[in-house]
């Protein structure tokens, strides 16, 4: 019954149920909703408008303001500034290592000078193999200060072994590659020099010690350092190559020919002997003023030139200079014997540069020669030269930059 009586109702009538429930009107019917007072309290339930205003509210602000602060010291570093720094820190470290050689000026220059100079070569090695080199800088720096004041012996002595093998490494690692072989020549002048100025802050240490060992110990750390790097740069072993497991073998075998010759011949060698292998020394000493350094002049020099040579066109490259420790760490620990006088030291260095620079150019013409492309072969003097460096196109990050 109640169905049928909806169904006759009028469209505009209200039902029932819709008048039991709004009920009677008691005032005029109140118009549209009014919007809310801008002057009431703002809602103080927690999790709506008084969390924008609370300790969470400022964390946008807080990460844009390190972002800034981020971008900053990326533009930094990728500026010039710090470069400028590290050479006036190299700069002002080699002045005071002078002038406590001179002598002039207090005692502790010398060691200052040497921190200051260890420091910086940490800092570059470390921002050269993609390292952190402001954490691994202050933290030579403030071990260079605790072995200053400190005064131990057995200290300075770890710091000028440290610091002798940071020199040897990173000489190498500065290097480019050299499409010619006078740009080669260029970065063997640039690594002998850099293990100069290391050599210098080595002895600003002043250790105690024994010159054999040291020699030894420096250059078998160097080594040992230098073909970790490159086994990550090369990506490990099997970036080799049949070239590269020929280049470390025979640069392994010199190095423990020329080693183990030198010991058994101090050790085991007659009078006669040594004195038959030491004429060629003396006579180069009272003649030349210096005899070249063996293992520097054999294997050092050839191998930092011939490998710079490949890096332009290889990545086994890297491998060869691997065995360039020989000559730079040598060039290091040159003035460790007191023996031997800086500008003996010096004429060394510089003799087995040049010897060690010729033995290179034969190897690099011999293996252009031997490598070369069909057209290069079929070329003859400059023009297969030419044609030869026009393919040495493998490119490396720059001397500033760090190798990934």
């Amino acid at each position: 019954m109640s169905r049928i009586e909806s169904r006759r109702r009028a469209p505009g009538s209200t039902s029932p149920a819709a008048e039991s429930v709004s009920g009677p009107v008691s005032g005029p019917v109140s118009g549209p909703a009014s919007e809310p007072d801008p002057s009431a309290a703002p809602d103080e339930t927690p999790g709506r408008a008084g969390a924008r205003t609370g300790p969470r509210g400022d964390a946008p602000a807080a990460s844009s303001t390190r972002r800034r602060l981020v971008e900053r010291l990326e533009s930094f570093g990728e500026s010039r500034w710090p470069i400028v720094g590290w050479a006036v820190l190299v700069a002002l470290g080699l002045g005071a290592m002078i002038a406590a050689m001179v002598p002039a000026g207090p005692e502790w220059l010398g060691g200052v000078g040497a921190v200051g100079v260890s420091s910086a070569f940490v800092w570059a090695l470390a921002g050269r193999t993609g390292g952190r080199p402001v954490v691994f800088g202050t933290l030579a720096a403030i071990l260079g200060i605790v072995v200053l004041v400190s005064g131990r012996e057995d200290l300075a002595t770890g710091a000028a072994v440290m610091t002798c093998v940071v020199t040897a490494v990173l000489a190498v690692m500065v290097t480019v590659p050299a499409v010619t072989f006078a740009q080669a020549a260029r970065e063997c002048l640039l690594a002998v020099l850099v293990a100069g100025l290391g050599a210098l802050a080595t002895i600003g240490f002043e250790p105690t010690i024994k010159v054999e060992d040291f020699e030894y110990v420096t250059f078998g750390l160097a080594l040992a350092g230098i073909l970790a790097v490159v086994y990550r740069l090369g990506a490990g072993l099997h970036g080799l190559g049949r070239r590269g497991v020929v280049i470390v073998v025979v640069g392994g075998l010199l190095v423990a020919v020329t080693v183990l010759y030198a010991e058994l011949l101090r050790r085991y060698g007659t009078p006669t002997l040594v004195d038959s292998s030491l004429d060629l020394v003396r006579w180069s000493r009272e003649t030349l003023g210096a005899f070249p350094r063996p293992i520097e002049t054999i294997l050092g020099i050839p191998a930092l030139a011939y490998g710079v040579h490949m890096r332009a066109r290889r990545r086994q490259g890297w491998w060869v200079c691997a065995f360039g420790v020989a000559a730079t760490a040598a060039v290091a620990n040159s003035l460790s014997n007191p023996a031997i006088a800086i500008t003996e030291s010096i004429l060394s260095a510089v003799y087995g540069l040049v010897v060690g620079l010729a033995i290179a150019f034969v190897v690099i013409r011999l293996d252009v020669f031997l490598t070369g492309s069909g057209s290069t072969r079929s070329s003859r003097g400059r023009r297969s030269r030419v044609d030869e460096e026009a393919t040495a196109v493998r490119p490396e990050p720059r001397r500033t930059q760090p190798l990934h």
